[in-house]
């Protein structure tokens, strides 16, 4: 079953027709395989295209201390960093009936420090930017605001202007 791909996608900086699709979907559901999930029974796998062309991949892990479980986002990005970083250009997640799902927030924050506005992302209704995955996203532009604050930019880089709101009557 092809991915329908939306104008944003095609837009963004890597086409979304070059991206084996399938193929990282495959991955992300071969990793899904090693997750740890002994209290949900519920595995995610996660595998993402780098912009050198490696792939790279995670499973969550999950432990009796809810808070310290790990999304399979969690493992495909320190995946990235321990072969050398990069960016991340193209994503698919996996749930545990091998369906594509979406990343959790906090996932989703993850995801745009290491591919940012223009990564392309896997959705149950087709291909899409981060921008629409995570709009108006916070990120280090926003930490050098209270850094440099002398130097602050007019916009944020990566977010479309924000619209005027309506003055109201009164």
């Amino acid at each position: 079953m092809p991915t329908e791909t939306t104008p944003a996608a095609a837009a963004a900086g890597t086409a979304a027709a070059d991206v084996d699709w399938e193929a990282l979907r495959a991955g992300a559901r071969e990793i899904q395989a090693r997750a740890y999930v002994p209290y949900s029974h519920y595995p995610v796998g996660a595998a993402a295209l780098v912009d050198d062309g490696r792939v790279v991949r995670g499973c969550n892990v999950e432990n009796a201390g809810y808070g310290v479980t790990l999304c399979a986002e969690c493992g495909l990005v320190s995946d990235l960093v321990a072969g050398g970083g990069g960016r991340l250009v193209a994503f698919a997640c996996v749930g545990g009936d091998g369906r594509t799902v979406m990343p959790c927030g906090r996932c989703r924050q993850l995801l745009w420090e290491h591919g940012g506005a223009e990564l392309l992302v896997d959705t149950p209704r087709g291909v899409v930017p981060m921008t629409e995955v995570l709009p108006q996203a916070f990120d280090a532009h926003d930490l050098e605001v209270v850094q440099h604050p002398a130097q602050q930019p007019a916009q944020h880089p990566a977010q479309p202007p924000a619209p005027h709101p309506q003055e109201e009557n009164p």
